[in-house]
Order: C-alpha cells, then sequence, then structure tokens
C-alpha cells in the first residue's frame, strides 16, 4: 500500500482534530461602529455621478491632497499594499502538510481526488510570476510596496497604504475591498491567472503582462474613477450575534459552520444585544440570506421599501449592486432561449401572438430580458431576489424580484446565515432583524483603464 493510502484515513482524523483546535480568523469590529442606534438612516441621496476620464481624483479631490496626487490630475501612490491570493496548490499543500503528509503524499493523495498535481503547480507558478512582475514594477517607479497574503491584510495595512492592488481574481478583490472603509482610498485589481480566472472587478487582462503601462496611464490621469456602491447591514432583534465567521479560510461542514457561530457567542457575551448594530462590513457584490442546509426552506418575513410583511418560504433572498449585478443574481434570474421559445409557441398558440417565430426573434427576446438585469455599479440601488419561492395559501411573494433602496428581513429560521460576498458569515435565525441599504458613502473607489 502506499504512503498516501495508508495516511490518508489518518490524514482526516488529524484535519478534524485541527480544525476543532484551531481558533478561527475573524473580521474585527469596526471601531465605533457597535453603539444602538435611535432609528434606522434613510437612504443617501439617488443623483447619479458622473464622472470625465480625466483630472478627477477620488471622492472628489480628497486623495489628490494627499500622498497619491500627481501633476496633471493623475494619480502616483508612494506606498501599495498587495493582497496575494492564496492559490490552490497551496490551500492543499498547507493543510495536507498540517496533518503531516509529504509533498510525495500531497500528489499521490491529489490523485486520489481525481486533481492534477502538475496542473496545480503550473498554475502556481503563472500567478507568482505576475506576482513577481506586479510588484517589480511598483519598485522599479521606487514605490513602496507590502505584500501581504490573507492571514495578514488587517486594517492597519490599509491605513499605512495609499491604494490597494489585488493580485488574483475577483475573490481577491472582494477580500481587498472587505477592509477597505476610506472612500478616498483606490482599490485595483489585477487578474494573476486570466486562463481561469474571469476577473471581472480587475483591470483589463493586457495589464496582467503590461503593468507599468497601467502605472504611467494612472500617472497622466488616463483614467476614470469609478465609485462602486456597496450595500450596509443593521442587525438587531432577540439574539444577534455581530461577530462574523470568516468563510474564506475554512473549508467547514454545516455542522463546523454551525459551531463556529455558536462558539463566538460565547466567547464574546457582550454581542447579544438588541440592536440596532451597524455591522462592520460592506457588500460588493451581493448579500444572502438562507438556511445552512440548502435543502431545507428559509422560512423569514421580508419587507421592501419600508412596505407591508410578507411571511414567505424560499431556497433563500439574494440583494446585490449594480457591481453584483452580473454576479450571482444575474445567475439567479437570467431566462434560458428554451425558455422563451416556449413561452412565446404557447402565445401563438392562444393567437396572443401574430408574427413568425424563428430564432432571430427567440435570441433578441433573450438577449433583452437578461441584460435588463444588469445595471451600472456606480447606481445607489440594489436588485432583490427570491429564490424558488414557495407559493400556497400560507406563503406569498407579491414580487420575486426588483429594485429597491431597502430590504428589512425577520428571520424565522433555525439554522440560518447571512453571507456577505461569499466569505463573510452572520448568524441569522429566529427573531433577528436585518436592514439592508445603500449609503453612498460607502462607496468603494476604483479604477477604470481603457483596453
Amino acid at each position: 500500500m502506499s504512503s498516501a493510502r495508508r495516511f490518508l484515513c489518518g490524514y482526516f482524523c488529524l484535519a478534524s482534530r485541527a480544525a476543532a483546535c484551531r481558533s478561527l480568523l475573524l473580521c474585527q469590529r469596526a471601531a465605533g461602529l457597535s453603539s444602538a442606534l435611535p432609528g434606522l438612516p434613510l437612504l443617501g441621496g439617488t443623483r447619479r455621478r458622473l464622472l470625465p476620464l480625466r483630472g478627477l481624483s477620488p471622492a472628489g479631490g480628497s486623495a489628490a491632497a494627499g500622498r497619491g496626487a500627481a501633476a496633471g490630475g493623475g494619480f502616483r501612490p508612494s506606498r501599495v499594499a498587495v493582497v496575494v491570493k492564496t492559490t490552490r496548490y497551496e490551500f492543499e499543500q498547507q493543510r495536507y502538510r498540517y496533518a503531516g503528509l509529504s509533498e510525495e503524499d500531497l500528489k499521490q493523495l491529489l490523485a486520489l481526488k481525481g486533481s492534477n498535481y502538475a496542473g496545480l503547480l503550473e498554475r502556481h507558478r503563472i500567478h507568482t510570476k505576475n506576482v513577481e512582475h506586479l510588484v517589480d514594477s511598483l519598485r522599479n517607479e521606487r514605490i513602496e510596496v507590502r505584500l501581504v497574503k490573507r492571514r495578514e491584510y488587517n486594517e492597519e495595512t490599509v491605513r499605512w497604504a495609499d491604494a490597494v492592488i489585488s493580485a488574483g481574481g475577483d475573490g481577491t478583490m472582494l477580500l481587498a475591498a472587505s477592509k477597505v472603509f476610506d472612500k478616498s482610498k483606490p482599490v485595483i485589481g489585477v487578474n494573476t491567472d486570466p486562463e481561469r480566472s474571469e476577473g471581472h472587478l480587475c483591470l483589463p487582462v493586457r495589464y496582467t503582462h503590461s503593468f507599468p503601462e497601467a502605472l504611467q496611464k494612472l500617472y497622466r490621469g488616463e483614467f476614470r474613477w469609478q465609485w462602486r456602491q456597496r450595500i450596509r447591514l443593521y442587525l438587531e432583534g432577540t439574539g444577534i450575534n455581530p461577530i462574523p465567521v470568516d468563510l474564506h479560510e475554512q473549508q467547514l461542514s454545516q455542522e463546523q459552520h454551525s459551531r463556529a457561530h455558536i462558539n463566538e457567542r460565547f466567547q464574546d457575551q457582550s454581542s447579544d444585544i438588541s440592536g440596532p448594530h451597524l455591522l462592520p462590513v460592506r457588500a460588493l457584490n451581493e448579500v444572502f440570506i438562507g438556511e445552512s442546509l440548502s435543502s431545507r426552506a428559509s422560512y423569514y418575513e421580508i419587507s421592501v421599501d419600508d412596505g407591508p410583511w410578507e411571511k414567505q418560504k424560499s431556497s433563500g433572498l439574494n440583494v446585490c449592486t449594480g457591481t453584483g449585478s452580473k454576479a450571482w443574481s444575474y445567475n439567479i434570474n437570467k431566462i434560458a432561449h428554451q425558455a422563451v421559445e416556449e413561452i412565446l409557441n404557447i402565445a401563438k398558440k392562444q393567437g396572443s401572438l401574430n408574427m413568425p417565430l424563428n430564432m432571430e426573434l427567440i435570441q433578441k427576446v433573450t438577449n433583452y430580458y437578461n441584460e435588463s438585469l444588469v445595471y451600472s455599479p456606480e447606481e445607489p440601488k440594489m436588485f432583490f431576489s427570491i429564490r424558488e419561492p414557495i407559493v400556497n395559501r400560507v406563503f406569498s411573494s407579491s414580487q420575486q424580484r426588483g429594485f429597491s433602496s431597502k430590504v428589512c428581513v425577520r428571520s424565522r429560521c433555525w439554522d440560518a446565515c447571512m453571507v456577505i460576498d461569499g466569505g463573510t458569515s452572520f448568524e441569522f435565525n429566529d427573531g433577528a432583524i436585518a436592514s439592508i441599504m445603500i449609503d453612498t458613502e460607502d462607496a468603494l473607489c476604483t479604477v477604470l483603464l481603457e483596453e
């Protein structure tokens, strides 16, 4: 029997014990945000900000007066924090070595799982090479660089930096943005593995291999600032726990995930407050609320734009920003060509449609509907989606999806979570109330560069 097979059972035993013993990496409570508020604030102004291509600095000029100012209206940072993703190879290597296995054992165990060790190592090398190119480009311009991994990324690093650059994909960009609350501090994404990562939130792919060109465009002001609106959340009610669990560093089973929330409750008894409590996170993509066990229906009450409360059962609730309207929300709501064709055929049979059907028309209708689901990241509004609502004589769903400025949800769930950008989880069980809204002061400053 190979050494990998001999260690297989032992690894899972060790890994289970290790997971139970390791302290969870948790986001810290934002300073000054824990005090109870007399009432929930109203949504800020809804006027959209349109920015020209040149001569503007973040937040209407506040950054231009600081260390990032450059002649001609450009941006030239002195200090940059580069947040680097953990590759799949690094993740596998770390967790197996934690269980006492060698590199050869890792190869064999990955083969048993159907994973390609050589492929993972090659993607890791590509990522590493592109990170080195990024860092060298910055240092060649005499920019001070602080290279940080997920575990090392904290509020002190953000305060130190003039700008934050994420080196990875969209997930790394979401991580980099999660700790930035200064509206004038740019966050820039660089896709370090364009062949395997979409990188929708990152700079165009060509700058992965020619980052000095991107820097020169920043210096000359040949770009546009884009303020991506983010969602803020207030939590109140009975038995709430505003301490989050960081999902990125964990591969938790449902039982482990629930235990993590319980452990945090006992470790911080003072968190058991009635609220409203402003949570120390902002959602750049979306907020999802639902039972941890996906096969269990989520039971809650919902109010949209201060309207009447409605009892609902569904597979969960998704609330997204304009940035997130191209992500999970889009895939929840998009319609397939097949469905459009079947609906149009029914309309034709009923005599309600007197025109020939062809693939061009079906494609046009499908694309028009799907494109209507996407909107600008700078729009200060949200789009909510009820996933697979259950409608009967007890439960209703008067509106399955739509734009809103405020969504309130009262949990009637047993083991539910409120998950922010797929990476930060809050306990959200019976009695907890979440108020979800956008405040333009929470906008994230990003950069748009032309191809």
